[in-house]
């Protein structure tokens, strides 16, 4: 009898312990920093930043091996009121909303080059293969082709969680650019959930030293195996697409170029009359910020304000002039080519030209002639201005034109 009752105290005592260790397993939050350039390269040092509307921050830093295993912050609740701040020296600062356990982050490099720019691809371990591809006039560049004119995967990845990265050295003027990502694992099959429903997958856009645009995956059980994702158009702005469907593998590159097509358009986004109201007083904040010589924050201000209404070409426009300031020149460029994209009503020509005139300033820094003198010449085109004018002869000087 004493027998049977201290087995029954025993295995009481192990069940306990078994669901404390789960119960313990479950708090943690587990996170893996990698390069998003060098294949498996960990990312020891790395800053992890947990934040949370009327919470305490918590932070973290990457041990050898990339990884940081905590108590989970917030009581273990880990959706999209979860922002994740990634920073370390050298890299481009990455933020992004939850869910986040469990997952590998990539961190870009600093990118030099003005027109260039960095895709980076993450997802959760199932499916394990999605494929990252970029398509322009004349290449498609994906992992059975890894290099194109001024562009390659750097990253291919197979496992799960990524990263899978394309980089643009430079992107070439009047061209459109379209990236999508393909799960591979489901290449044969047709409708499909597994990439809008569990793949977690998120996508990452950096230039210069910024993360310019964040991607998360749609979810709502959308059927395909094909997310495309964006475009760049001609003049260097970004346009979102979202868009789902089913395309074996071999077809891929066909579609991609049919999304490129003249009739291809993206999907305008849903914006609520009081995100655009609050997206105009956030960048009113900006302007203060900016005014009172806080380039930094007002950054902040224009990026948040953007992100509520991606319309908002006053803000795009601000922001090239505080990245312009900072010295960040190309997120300047594209800033100010966003703000010429959605650029409408009667301030049309004056807005285009402003623009036009901001970016040949950067290229003439630079010491880019060419480039300067044709966006001195655009906006010249718009608007008669003496500086124009004057840039223009001082380019021709330069390239003996």
């Amino acid at each position: 009898m004493r027998y049977i009752k201290f087995r029954n105290l025993f295995l009481l005592a192990l069940t306990t312990l078994a669901s404390v260790a789960q119960s313990f397993a479950q708090n943690k939050t587990e996170i893996q920093v990698l390069s998003a350039v060098v294949k498996d390269k960990t990312i020891e040092g790395a800053t992890i930043i947990f934040q949370k509307n009327g919470e305490a921050s918590v932070t973290a830093v990457t041990d050898p091996s990339g990884k940081i295993s905590i108590p989970s912050p917030f009581g273990g609740v880990d959706d999209a009121s979860v922002t994740l701040i990634i920073k370390k020296e050298g890299y481009s600062t990455l933020v992004t909303k939850g869910p986040v356990k469990g997952l590998t982050y990539a961190l870009s490099p600093t990118m030099t080059e003005l027109d260039g720019l960095r895709v980076v691809l993450n997802w959760g371990n199932s499916p394990q293969d999605l494929d990252s591809h970029l398509s322009y006039p004349g290449n498609h560049i994906f992992f059975q082709k890894k290099k194109g004119s001024r562009a390659n995967l750097d990253v291919d990845d197979t496992n799960g969680y990524g990263p899978e990265t394309v980089t643009i050295e430079k992107k070439a003027q009047g061209q459109k650019y379209v990236y999508a990502v393909h799960n591979f694992s489901d290449g044969s099959v047709t409708g499909s959930h597994s990439l809008s429903s569990i793949s977690n997958a998120k996508v990452f856009v950096y230039i210069g030293n910024t993360l310019v645009r964040s991607y998360a995956v749609p979810k709502g059980n959308k059927s395909g195996n094909l997310w495309t994702v964006f475009m760049i158009d001609e003049n260097g702005a970004f346009v979102d697409i979202n868009k789902f469907q089913d395309v074996a593998s071999d077809n891929v590159e066909r579609v991609l170029e049919a999304q490129r097509g003249p009739n291809a358009a993206g999907g305008e986004p849903v914006i609520s009359q009081q995100d655009v109201d609050a997206s105009a007083r956030i960048n009113r904040k900006g302007e203060e910020a900016y005014h009172a010589g806080n380039l930094e924050a007002s950054v902040e201000f224009y990026q948040n304000a953007i992100e509520l209404d991606p319309n908002n070409g006053q803000a795009y426009s601000n922001l090239g002039l505080s990245f312009q300031k900072l010295n960040r020149v190309a997120e300047a460029i594209w800033a100010n080519r966003k703000a010429i994209a959605l650029a409408h009503g009667p301030q049309t020509n004056t807005i285009q030209a402003s623009s036009y005139y901001n970016i040949a300033k950067i290229y003439e820094s630079q010491g880019h002639w060419e480039d300067a003198l044709q966006h001195y010449t655009w906006a010249k085109e718009r608007k008669q201005n003496t500086a124009y004018d004057n840039g223009i002869q001082r380019m021709k000087d330069k390239t003996g034109k």
